[in-house]
């Protein structure tokens, strides 16, 4: 899925049989986030989903992806879990506290002093528990996460 779990692959073939089955059972035209949340439900073929009313989709992840702004609250509750290291891929993703305001390295720097605590944390946390940490500068969450998750042929 990602550099930073070598070995962990996308279940494709999992993932559209249990979107054949949700488009089998609906009947529809399915949108992308029908198609991305279906194709991870625990139970397709009996699941309730019916758009606007289903309250609650049981879910197999493949990655938990966190931005920098609410890892620091993920990674806490995780850690009151008291389990030893995340079972699921996971990666913190260090870019909504940039402030663009002059240029981007001196604003990546700035970015750096101003909040170097908050990225201490998730950074040696991550690393103990098993999650991935994507520093400063090392890319957009949004454009990271659409390169490695896509549906090929939908």
């Amino acid at each position: 899925m990602s550099h930073l779990d070598p070995g962990s692959e996308m279940p494709y073939p999992k993932l559209q049989a249990n979107l054949d089955i949700v488009k089998q059972r609906l009947n529809r035209p399915l949108t992308l986030s029908e198609k991305v949340l279906y194709s991870h439900l625990s139970d397709p073929s009996n699941q309730e989903i019916v758009r606007g009313e289903s309250h609650y989709l049981k879910l197999h992840l493949d990655r938990v992806v966190m931005q920098d702004a609410t890892a620091q609250m993920a990674m806490l509750q995780f850690i009151s879990s008291g389990l030893p290291r995340v079972t699921v891929p996971s990666t913190i993703h260090c870019d909504h506290l940039i402030q663009a305001q002059i240029d981007g390295p001196k604003d990546l720097q700035r970015a750096i002093e101003i909040s170097k605590e908050v990225y201490n944390f998730p950074a040696t946390a991550g690393a103990k528990y098993g999650v991935g940490f994507w520093k400063p500068g090392s890319g957009i969450i949004h454009q990271i996460i659409l390169e490695n998750y896509a549906f090929p042929g939908h």
